[in-house]
């Protein structure tokens, strides 16, 4: 990538000066024999061959075209799949309860550190509309940097209002010039729009409100508002759209939209605030539609990003809004996929499952991880098997999630895919039939109501179904959530229904194990019962019986053979009368699969705040509106 000589992103007298004396350095070092005009031939030959370097990058870019970020609908990710979107961030994650007392606190409102200009009063300019059109583009720039002027919205918000007013009010008239108005957007506009932005936006964050407390939660925590979002949100509403303008040039912004202004915008994915993360998503999906050198570059950051999540700090607010523009850039993954996009896969979104707060943003994980392999199914066996390894032990909630990934994997797996994988994926599914989670359970069944994984069961029953057996068998009586034994008659009834002959042998070859297993335990009793009895018939006996009864009680400890789990009980030809009426109430019916939450009270200056926000896709759509009624 070539360094852009003119960026004004942050830049004062001391990048002026530092470019002087580069430019001093480099006529020092050419000859003095040679004329001036010989002078800059090197130069112009390497900005030659860097401009070069760019066209050939933005060529191999040109065919991986992101797609668009999908907005929030009702259906959540299982719609947002089947519309070939990304699953779209929740803004408001928190989960009311109803009945808790309302208890007055402190405002979660934080604001970063700005360094505050000492005049902050703000002339009102003229109206766009109402200035001529030959000086309509300084006072445009006028107004521009007017807008570069930072107020203090937490320490003292009722200072400056009349000022701050005039920004908001500036701000406002510029977001409805640039949407309706045609050619104002010239060469001399671009580094002031960039350089205003800047000021605005790019700063320290804040620290986190509870840094050495209990880990943040999404669905029961409330999130720290930024105190200036009044000005923020315009801010971003106006760079948005002076984005999306037809006038807009990236042959011409390029110079000013690079790789430093890349990386503090992604710094600003970790605010703590949900809206500002929205506006950032859609603002650096656009910037990598358009700016094709700088794509390499921000999926190369995005991955440090996930690499100092998942390895040093496990803590970053953005990882969910980051992924969902990952799934619209895989989507536009040309084809054959390049090798740096395999690694990125295999090294950077399978680890993150291995992280404790895979909830908050797993949805848009799974769909990253799908769209990958609809693009190279080979990629199938390494995923699951890493799945598999990654597979949750103790935390229930979690396993569901894995399930849910699963399923919607093999949702999209090809038949010679899924014969490599089968035999690990469906022990450890047999091992969620009989957990006592009756969630896990459930969800484990829920496979047998999917027609395209029942396909591949039944070309495949003859491996399936001996590691199926019994755990099913077993449950099918023994589990003590009624659900559950509705669910695994039906999966029993449609192995029956597959492969009668195989079923039968099966169930033979259980009933021949269970009897060698009693078999196993009565030897075993009767061992320990010929042990207690020549331990009787010690002369000590007495004696030290009597003391151990006073130490341990005078219970017995001797093993005892465990219940029989209904074995005999289970008759395969009754399958079709137990099943259908049970199996009906929870075929196809999508139950929450969230742990309960506490009922704590909730800042109703938050939850109003988050439910007001409007989505940045929302705002551009109005735009697009807005424009075409006005041309």
């Amino acid at each position: 990538m070539e360094e852009p000589a003119n960026n004004q992103v942050g830049q004062d007298g001391d990048d002026q000066s530092q470019q002087q004396q580069q430019q001093q350095q480099s006529q020092q070092l050419q000859p003095e024999s040679q004329p001036q005009q010989q002078s800059h031939e090197p130069h112009q030959q390497e900005n030659n061959e860097q401009d070069q370097q760019e066209q050939e990058q933005e060529q191999q870019e040109q065919d991986e075209m992101p797609s668009v970020i999908g907005t929030e609908g009702p259906l959540g990710t299982a719609a947002s799949i089947k519309d070939g979107l990304p699953p779209p961030t929740q803004i408001n994650k928190i989960k009311l309860g109803p009945g808790a007392p309302l208890i007055k606190k402190d405002k979660r409102q934080s604001s970063s550190r700005f360094n505050l200009p000492k005049n902050r009063e703000l002339q009102k300019l003229p109206s766009l509309r109402d200035a001529q059109p030959n000086e309509r583009e300084d006072l445009f720039v006028q107004k521009i940097r007017q807008c570069g002027v930072i107020f203090d919205f937490i320490t003292d918000p009722l200072s400056d209002l009349k000022w701050k007013e005039v920004k908001r009010a500036a701000l406002n008239e510029m977001v409805e010039y640039v949407t309706t108005q045609r050619q104002v957007i010239t060469e001399p506009v671009y580094p002031e729009v960039v350089q205003m932005f800047a000021m605005n936006l790019f700063r320290t964050l804040p620290p986190s409100s509870n840094p050495s407390g209990a880990e943040f939660d999404p669905e029961e925590d409330e999130p720290t508002l930024e105190a200036a979002w009044p000005h923020l949100q315009l801010v971003y509403e106006f760079f948005l759209r002076f984005l999306e303008s037809p006038d807009f040039q990236p042959s011409v912004a390029k110079r000013f939209i690079d790789q430093k202004f890349v990386l503090q915008l992604l710094e600003l994915f970790d605010s703590e605030d949900p809206r500002e993360r929205d506006f950032l998503k859609t603002t650096l999906h656009r910037i990598y539609g358009k700016f094709l050198g700088l794509r390499a570059f921000i999926r190369k950051q995005i991955n440090n990003i996930f690499y100092k999540f998942i390895y040093e700090t496990e803590h970053h607010n953005g990882v969910a809004e980051l992924l969902e523009i990952l799934g619209s850039i895989i989507n536009g993954f040309a084809l054959p996929l390049k090798e740096e996009h395999k690694v990125f896969l295999l090294k950077v979104l399978l680890p993150l499952h291995k992280v404790k707060s895979l909830s908050v943003y797993h949805p848009q994980l799974a769909y990253c991880v799908v769209q990958f392999l609809e693009k190279d199914p080979s990629l199938t066996e390494p995923v699951i098997i890493t799945l598999l390894k990654l597979w949750p032990k103790v935390h229930s909630p979690k396993e569901v999630m894995f399930l849910n990934e699963l399923e919607e994997i093999l949702d999209v797996i090809e038949p010679n895919e899924f014969v490599k994988v089968m035999v690990p994926l469906f022990r450890q599914l047999s091992k969620c039939v009989s957990s006592p989670h009756f969630q896990v359970a459930e969800r484990a069944l829920y496979y047998w109501n999917n027609e395209y994984i029942l396909s591949l069961i039944s070309d495949n029953a003859q491996t399936i179904l001996p590691i199926m057996f019994p755990a099913l068998y077993k449950n099918s009586k023994s589990h003590w959530n009624k659900t559950i034994h509705g669910l695994i008659y039906n999966a029993l009834k449609l192995f029956m229904e597959m492969n009668q002959k195989l079923f039968d042998e099966c169930t033979q070859q259980y009933k021949a194990e269970r009897q060698k297993e009693k078999e196993k335990m009565r030897e075993r009793e009767e061992a320990w019962q010929h042990i207690e009895d020549l331990a009787v018939q010690n002369p000590l006996f007495d004696k030290f019986s009597s003391e151990s009864n006073n130490i341990f009680g005078s219970d017995s400890a001797f093993v005892s053979s465990p219940q029989d789990d209904s074995d005999s009980d289970f008759n395969p030809d009754n399958l079709g009368g137990e099943t259908n009426e049970q199996v009906k109430k929870v075929r196809n019916k999508e139950k929450p699969l969230l742990r309960r939450k506490s009922e704590l009270p909730h800042d109703q200056y938050t939850i109003k705040a988050l439910s007001d926000h409007k989505r940045a896709d929302d705002y551009l759509t109005t735009s697009q509106e807005l424009a075409a009624t006005t041309s």
